[in-house]
């Protein structure tokens, strides 16, 4: 007998390369944490569990490469076990953290002893990031062995008074991100970048302080498109120096696109995602909810929404990632008229799955090319694949079932993150559709609007070449 059969659904299951994209009806066969086949669904199945997913689309899980929950630093904003039991409610069955903690994850020790937090309290998967700015060589290579998912470098300064919470994760000299990328070479992991130059952070963020207009504009006058498309352009031609995969954090602009156009034609080992929140709204959203919209990079203008939905479709943003980011609502209200005082970051992670499935359902793109930036994706570039991204025998059975036939609001009341209340972007949105059931190695950690798994659940992951 297997553990869990999922009869009547709509798998969605891109091919490795993006092509060939297959949807059909079939009976997932689970057993002992993995899909043990891919059965006809005129065929009988014996199993302890079955659930009916007649009507809905049937998916890998998803993975939200960029997420912070920054324990256990500030557990009022929020921790593992708060942020990914969010995560389960939203189909989101595997999350990468983000090494800004206290102190930032610089060693193999901070490394290991976040990975023990996220074993006690995780209701969904978790892989890690290290930081490699302390340009330690040994230390880079225990957090790799360790598992490792990546790495993470900032190119602008810690922010004032949380200067070890970025231990190791700040290089804002070209050099240092030379050398930190030379020793990072040697893992094979990817190092992720939030790309701003810091020199013209400190320039116009000057000017916006004095500048004319309402408070709101300030933000982005602060940090215009140049800002991330300069340190794109220098991130691209040391890429392609060094021949190490680098991918771009959370694009937003315009010019940075045509950037990365340039770097996919000339072969530079360079990928990129994007995030909702830059996808859905412009600036002018801060109208209405000020501070709550600050984010870094900021959102922009119409033009540079369009233009990451054509990247997107063009294969130029590989990945839709949430950046979650959670903060209280009592930081963001206090900074009202002073938005370049407030905290940058929105929560997300529960609103990715239903915000990229309901643009598809809706035509922008096809179902299979949605899960090829959620979840096939992702797991490709980090060397996941094929033992999560895809249902196919052998795989984890994470998996998300998701019903398209509901039209509902998205309500930040609704939201299980402790950073729920600063939910302003998407509070109101109307989406097609709702996540059913997330599984976790084949455990219905949510199901039907209640969250059933429990803290522990989740398990560290780590890429496959590293896998003992």
């Amino acid at each position: 007998m297997i553990d869990v059969a999922i009869v009547n659904g709509s798998l969605l299951n891109p091919s490795p390369e993006g092509h060939d994209l297959r949807r059909r009806q079939a009976t997932l066969a689970i057993h002992e944490g993995r899909i043990q086949a891919v059965l006809d669904p005129a065929e009988t199945v014996d199993a302890a569990q079955v659930l009916d997913a007649e009507g809905m689309l049937v998916l890998p899980g998803a993975i939200d490469v960029h997420f912070h929950c920054r324990a256990p630093a500030f557990p009022r904003r929020g921790d593992f076990a708060t942020e990914t039991r969010a995560a389960a409610a939203g189909g989101v069955t595997t999350v990468f953290e983000m090494p800004i903690s206290k102190p930032g994850v610089s060693t193999a020790h901070i490394w290991e002893s976040r990975a023990a937090l996220v074993r006690r309290q995780a209701f969904v998967n978790v892989g890690l990031y290290g930081s490699p700015g302390l340009l330690l060589s040994e230390e880079i290579e225990a957090m790799a062995a360790a598992g490792a998912i990546g790495f993470k470098l900032f190119l602008t300064r810690a922010p004032e008074g949380r200067e070890d919470e970025f231990d190791g994760l700040v290089a804002t000299d070209l050099a240092s991100v030379v050398a930190a990328l030379e020793l990072v070479r040697s893992t094979g992991l990817p190092c992720v970048f939030h790309a701003e130059e810091q020199s013209l952070v400190d320039l116009y963020s000057t000017r916006a302080l004095t500048s004319p207009g309402p408070d709101f504009r300030r933000h982005g006058r602060s940090r215009p498109a140049i800002v991330e498309a300069t340190a794109v352009a220098a991130l691209i031609a040391i890429a392609q120096q060094l021949d190490t995969h680098i991918h771009i954090a959370h694009v937003s602009a315009k010019a940075t696109v045509d950037l990365l156009r340039y770097a996919r034609a000339v072969g530079a080992p360079v990928t990129a995602e994007t995030c909702p929140h830059y996808l859905f709204f412009t600036e002018d959203i801060l109208e209405e909810i000020g501070p709550y919209g600050k984010i870094n990079p900021p959102l922009r203008a119409a033009e540079d929404r369009d233009a990451l939905w054509g990247a997107l479709l063009e294969g130029i943003l590989a990945v839709i990632a949430s950046d979650h980011s959670p903060f209280t609502a009592e930081e963001k209200e206090a900074t009202w008229g002073h938005i370049l005082d407030a905290p940058p970051g929105h929560p997300g992670v529960e609103g990715l799955v239903p915000l990229v499935l309901t643009e598809a359902l809706r035509g922008r793109f096809s179902l299979e090319r949605a899960v090829q930036f959620i979840s096939t994706g992702p797991a490709q570039l980090f060397n996941l694949y094929p033992r999560k991204g895809t249902l196919q025998p052998g795989a984890d059975a994470d998996i998300t079932i998701y019903d398209p036939r509901p039209a509902r609001q998205i309500k930040r009341a609704e939201w299980l993150s402790r950073a729920a209340a600063c939910n302003r972007l998407y509070d109101g949105m109307t989406i097609q559709g709702e996540v059913y059931a997330t599984l976790l190695g084949g455990k219905l950690i949510y199901h039907g609007g209640r969250v059933l798994g429990r803290p522990g659940d989740g398990k560290i992951v780590r890429p496959l070449s590293w896998a003992p």
